[in-house]
């Protein structure tokens, strides 16, 4: 019947299309008790692809009207299939009612919201459904709705090719599943329920049921972490927790409905080894870490827990992408994974330096595209100076394109942090979808030493509901295809791969090993059993746990310890060396990608049993191909000649305190030059570096990518030429200047002499340029001072501190995102005003202390560069003084001290003869 249907709306719409129509609209609100609804977003696909063949879509436009949309994934399935419009008629007269119904609750005793409740509820309704829709075009990159309508961004999950050939052609389907008799039996079931009973008084109507989508619910779907999984977790982790508690739990979660993929796959037999052969629970733990939670998401109590507890097993944990402080650098709360997310909150040289494994944030399974955020309430003063931030500000962590365009840039990170810390591997944190291999390939080449494959399981405590359905896939899925890619490119041999998503049991370990995975990571599992209640709270700073929040008085009731985290993590390396012992193999290693010991196996479940689980299970590889990881370190990446030098003639300033000066040339061959010294003095000095001008660096030349990136204090790096994108990236002290070669023709300030994303995440230190620069100059800057002489689009976006000087044009959207610090831009011909984004910031005129400040910032201009342009403001000062704005965050006081170089001494301090 549903075939049939859909067969008939293809000849109706054809039958349209010839007659002339422009408009058609596919309702479904002929449903009555004979007739069932055909899927919105079947009957769309099906004729948007039908009209495709015919080569008549461009000639109309589709509108769907329908009951079944409600959220906001449902209107970017039938937006991303090809509907240039929805009414979802149902939805929009719930909301109507629901209003009407709790304006009259309110009415008892409380204000009443006004006549209009329905209008402004149905109006409000409908902005979260755009607003939303916006975000998940933003996360793929996608600036129009033109853009994005029947671009048909999805990768499907268990369904069968055929209804991919008839309405969804050309979107990924890697499982087969259910086709269309199960679905129109599951829509004719729906109906059924729907009108049973419908002749009988309405107080007799059965009582609609709760699915439990998005909270647990006793009679509602399955949830991973349900309330019994919880506590069964955590009596294995509790003082009284043996081996005995864990079986249960691990039992437990076992014995679920299939949930995940590898619910449907088992171990096939093979003779047994003695379990005391195999490797014991302290090797296997050597290959787990925690997933990245930030301190900021996570209380320092939570936070420190798992650190300790993962430095004592011998593990890894992960800083998330929040900084950490540096107290902890040099005792075991330290966190030996250090994040470096695109945003960059609190990336120092001494923080790359503490590290043992340093892991690019590209995005997160269960968030892809789309950047983390803490809320406002949650910066606490402890996290602001952590984060380089404002207090009570919102820290928003956007998605990579702000410094990674493409896998070049990507390799540059890598090269760029092997240059600061070349003790430290580097990872690189993928999401689990289609075509991840191919990213992996190029990640592996790119000189990473491990490839993190992320599922979309977990990392949702503290995200919009509209985040947690429907965004990425299982890691499964993600890591066979990355294990496949890059055991057919030859690459297998070079890199690690980890998996994270959802991981729980002993048994997830050995089924991520066989499908390719050297490590693993725990996230949830982790935090539960340091005390965590998945009360889903996070956002709102209210854990009752002290685990997902900054307030005090919940901090004191965290449960959590070391202890308890250990013995939950041991109990899980039991089970595997059980499973091992039962696989005949004495270690994890001896079945890293063996997929061919697992099989897919039945579970009475209609929809399940249908998937096909055999491009997971899939052996590529032949006759002397690497499978697992051969060696310690990619070896793609090696210090930089230049690096190299510059390290060990700074020698006599590390080792005995001189003050040095340096002279090289340099050429674009010569990237991140700079960060292997500073590397070095973070280690021995810690954040606060050398004294200034310890060390001085003359370079001539067209510098590479990275220039100066990850300053430290007391280096200062003079060039006279040109340099490359990325310059005084993370920056954390010291002084860049660049400036165009003496015997330069062109005028400077009207030319570009440093490229793009300059000041990337700096959180300290000056950079003087005598020209102008490329797009997203200071983005995330959170402290340094920066004096440039002409700037393009996207300056100053997501600024947290520090000062900026523009003295020349700016591009488009300046300060989008500005939390914190001070910028000051020249605008000679009044379009300043259009190119700034005012959504956060507002400008305004100097006032006197604003004139002395950027007279200031001129002098010191004038004095690093000689630039021509300083010289000709500071002559004409009283005539353009008037041409400056000042751009600083709303509502926002002007700091006292902007930056070491622009303190003013004190009253003693003055009154001091100087040398």
């Amino acid at each position: 019947g549903l075939i049939a249907a859909l067969e008939c709306l293809c000849r109706a719409a054809t039958a349209s299309v010839a007659a002339g129509q422009t408009i058609l609209i596919l309702s479904d609100r002929g449903v009555d008790a004979t007739h069932a609804p055909i899927p919105a977003l079947l009957a769309l696909g099906a004729v948007h692809q039908h009209l495709i063949g015919l080569g008549r879509r461009p000639a109309v436009s589709l509108v769907v009207e329908s009951g079944e949309p409600r959220e906001v994934h449902h209107l970017a399935c039938l937006v991303g299939m090809g509907a240039e419009a929805v009414h979802p008629y149902l939805a929009l007269a719930t909301v109507r009612a629901l209003a009407v119904e709790r304006d009259a609750v309110r009415g008892k005793g409380f204000p009443v919201a006004g006549p209009d409740i329905a209008d402004t509820a149905e109006h409000q309704y409908i902005q979260a459904l755009e607003k939303g829709l916006l975000k998940i075009m933003s996360k793929m990159g996608i600036a129009t709705l033109d853009s994005y309508c029947g671009a048909q961004v999805f990768e499907t999950i268990g369904l069968d090719e055929t209804v991919i050939a008839r309405c969804f052609a050309g979107i990924p389907a890697r499982l087969e599943g259910v086709g269309l008799p199960r679905l129109a039996a599951e829509v004719l079931a729906q109906h059924s329920a729907a009108f049973a009973g419908r002749e009988a008084p309405a107080a007799a109507h059965p009582a609609l049921p709760h699915p439990g989508f998005y909270k647990f619910k006793k009679e509602g779907e399955y949830h991973a972490f349900a309330p019994a999984v919880v506590h069964a977790l955590q009596r294995a982790a509790g003082a009284d927790g043996d081996y005995a508690a864990y079986q249960a739990y691990s039992t437990l979660v076992h014995g679920r409905p299939p949930t995940e993929l590898r619910d449907l796959l088992d171990f096939v037999p093979r003779p047994p080894v003695p379990l005391a052969t195999v490797e014991s629970a302290a090797a296997i733990v050597r290959r787990f870490s925690t997933a990245a939670m930030s301190h900021g998401s996570l209380s320092s109590e939570a936070h420190e827990t798992l650190a300790i507890a993962m430095n004592r097993l011998g593990g890894l944990s992960n800083s998330g992408e929040g900084g950490e402080d540096p107290t902890r650098y040099h005792d075991e709360r330290n966190s030996p994974i250090k994040q470096v997310a695109s945003a960059r909150f609190g990336v120092t040289p001494a923080y790359l330096v503490a590290a043992d494994e340093l892991q690019i944030k590209m995005a997160q399974g269960s968030k892809p595209g789309e950047g983390g955020q803490l809320p406002a309430h949650k910066v606490s003063d402890e996290i602001a100076r952590i984060r380089y931030a404002t207090p009570g500000t919102a820290l928003v962590s956007p998605p990579p394109h702000h410094d990674i365009y493409s896998i070049e840039d990507l390799a540059q990170l890598i090269y760029d942090l092997k240059q600061a810390n070349p003790r430290a591997a580097v990872s690189v944190k993928l999401v689990a979808e289609a075509g991840v291999g191919t990213v992996a390939a190029g990640v592996a080449k790119g000189g990473a030493d491990l490839i993190l494959i992320s599922g979309h399981s977990g990392g949702t405590g503290a995200s919009p509901l509209s985040s947690i359905k429907n965004a990425g896939v299982p890691w499964e899925l993600g890591l066979a295809e990355a294990q496949q890619t890059l055991v057919i490119n030859g690459l297998r041999g070079h890199v690690r791969l980890r998996a994270d998503g959802g991981i729980k049991t002993g048994r997830d370990v050995v089924i991520a090993a066989l499908l390719g995975a050297d490590e693993v990571s725990f996230g949830t599992a982790a935090v539960v059993a340091e005390g965590c209640l998945m009360a889903r709270t996070c956002h709102s700073n209210n854990c009752p746990v002290g685990i997902a929040t900054q307030r005090p008085d919940l901090r004191a009731k965290f449960p959590g310890t070391p202890e308890g985290v250990i013995r939950f993590f041991l109990h899980i390396a039991a089970e595997v060396r059980e499973i091992l012992a039962a696989l005949g193999a004495r270690s994890l290693a001896e079945i890293v990608g063996r997929s061919d010991l697992l099989r897919q196996v039945p579970r009475a479940h209609a929809a399940a049993d249908r998937l096909d689980l055999g491009r997971l299970l899939e052996r590529v590889d032949t006759a002397g191909a690497a499978i697992h990881n051969t060696t310690a370190r990619n070896g793609r990446v090696q210090t930089g000649d230049l690096n190299a030098r510059l390290l060990a003639d700074a020698a006599p300033a590390l080792a005995h305190g001189r003050v040095i000066t340096l002279d090289y040339a340099v050429d674009n061959r010569d990237r991140t030059v700079g960060a292997t010294v500073s590397g070095a003095i973070a280690g021995r000095f810690g954040e606060a570096g050398l004294p200034d001008g310890a060390i001085t660096v003359r370079c001539r030349g067209s510098a590479g990518q990275s220039f100066g990136a990850f300053l430290a204090p007391g280096v200062r790096l003079l060039l006279e030429g040109e340099a490359n994108d990325y310059v005084g990236k993370g920056m954390a002290g010291g002084v860049i200047v660049v400036r165009p070669p003496a015997a330069a023709r062109y005028r400077a300030a009207a030319n570009t002499i440093a490229g793009n994303t300059l000041l990337y995440g700096a959180t300290g230190g000056a950079l003087y340029i005598a020209g102008q620069a490329g797009e997203r100059f200071a983005v995330r800057n959170s402290g340094a001072l920066a004096v440039v002489e002409g700037v393009g689009d996207h300056g100053c976006e997501y600024m947290t501190g520090g000062v900026v000087l523009v003295l020349g044009p700016t591009g488009r959207n300046f300060a989008a995102g500005m939390t914190g610090g001070l910028a000051y831009v020249l605008d000679l011909d009044d379009t300043f005003g259009r190119r700034c984004n005012p959504e956060l910031v507002t400008f305004s005129p100097l006032d006197a202390e604003d004139e002395e400040l950027v007279q200031t910032l001129l002098l010191l201009h004038l004095a690093e560069t000689g630039s021509g342009r300083a010289d000709e403001l500071l002559l004409g000062w009283d005539q353009v003084c008037a041409r400056f704005w000042r751009v600083q965050p709303r509502g926002a006081c002007r700091p006292q001290v902007l930056h070491p170089l622009l303190a003013r001494p004190s009253a003693e301090e003055a009154s001091v003869p100087a040398a």
